[in-house]
């Protein structure tokens, strides 16, 4: 299916528009340490709750569902829909900011990081067998990519659409100009595009694809999947790819857990095939199986999730070909 939005899509918000701030930040971390450093942030959310309203809202929505859907995981993570929960979530990012900044400027202790479920990836990698990885805006997926430089056999390209976020990667290239190497910067998957990454793909790399953001096109093919207690639009690409790419299919997801970080590496599927009579039902039934674990995720570390638009907005949209 596709569909037309009515409202901005997510790559025309600047969620990273208070990064300059962030710099500054950074050099005080550096300085005098975390506490010092979330002390001198307090002013920077409090302008940010304020003066962008767009985001602000998006937050405390997904705040309000994550809590009528689950109420035991908001009350132990104290989190209060409203203007409370809202600064808590903007500090979650402004933290998260922080993380990708201390791992590019060699200051993150990537040792501590603890990884689940990744043996059979281990396998393929060693048996040069190259897979995709379908990830989420949920913690801090540039840990993956700095783990995958300390282990040469495990080459990550990430594909990413970066026009929304240019001061952030112009901030990252500076700490350390490698940060930009394994990026692919993709607004729409063309045949020429595909043959690349099969390459890739082919010679025992990893391909990593957002699978919680729609494409970046007038009219985005998605599929409805039940996420939170309520229908969302999901991205069906990273589903078509795997069946051009037919590899392996690993699910990514990466947050902090009490005081210490974690990666999860997910099998999802050993290969993906779409009929063409079954197509449409295939997808959306991939669809909610990758909504159903990120859903698990978001309920383990719901302040980790940052999708700061209306991420429900394609629920009561229309089909584009009408």
């Amino acid at each position: 299916m596709s569909v037309r939005p009515a409202q901005p899509h997510w790559a025309q918000i600047n969620e990273a528009s208070f990064v300059g701030g962030m710099r500054l930040l950074f050099w005080i971390y550096r300085i005098a340490g975390r506490w010092p450093f979330r002390i001198a942030l307090y002013p920077v959310l409090g302008w940010y709750l304020l003066n962008k309203p767009a985001a602000r809202q998006a937050s405390m929505a997904y705040l309000q569902r994550l809590s009528a859907f689950d109420p035991a995981v908001a009350r132990i993570n104290r989190i209060r829909p409203g203007l409370r929960g809202v600064f808590q979530h903007f500090a979650s990012f402004a933290e998260n900011i922080l993380d990708k900044m201390l791992l590019w400027g060699g200051l993150f202790k990537t040792a501590e990081v603890v990884s689940f479920g990744r043996e059979q990836m281990l396998e393929n990698i060693q048996a040069q067998r190259g897979g995709l990885l379908i990830c989420a805006h949920l913690g801090n997926l540039e840990l993956c990519r700095v783990l995958s430089r300390q282990r040469q056999a495990l080459r990550i390209t990430v594909l990413v659409h970066t026009k929304h976020a240019q001061a952030f990667n112009r901030l990252l290239a500076k700490l350390d100009p490698d940060s930009q190497l394994n990026l692919m910067q993709v607004s729409e998957m063309t045949p020429a595009t595909a043959m690349i990454l099969a390459e890739k793909v082919g010679r025992g790399e990893f391909v990593a694809i957002a699978g919680d953001r729609i494409p970046v096109s007038a009219a985005p093919r998605v599929a409805r999947a039940s996420f939170l207690g309520e229908s969302a639009a999901f991205p069906v690409g990273p589903y078509v790819l795997a069946s051009l790419l037919q590899c392996p299919v690993y699910l990514l997801f990466s947050m902090t857990k009490n005081g210490h970080s974690e990666c999860h590496f997910e099998l999802f599927r050993e290969a993906i095939r779409l009929p063409r009579k079954e197509r449409d039902q295939v997808l959306d039934e991939l669809a909610a199986a990758y909504a159903a674990r990120l859903e698990h995720f978001c309920l383990r570390a719901p302040l980790q999730w940052f999708n700061f638009y209306d991420f429900w907005q394609f629920s009561g949209y229309q089909d584009a070909s009408r």
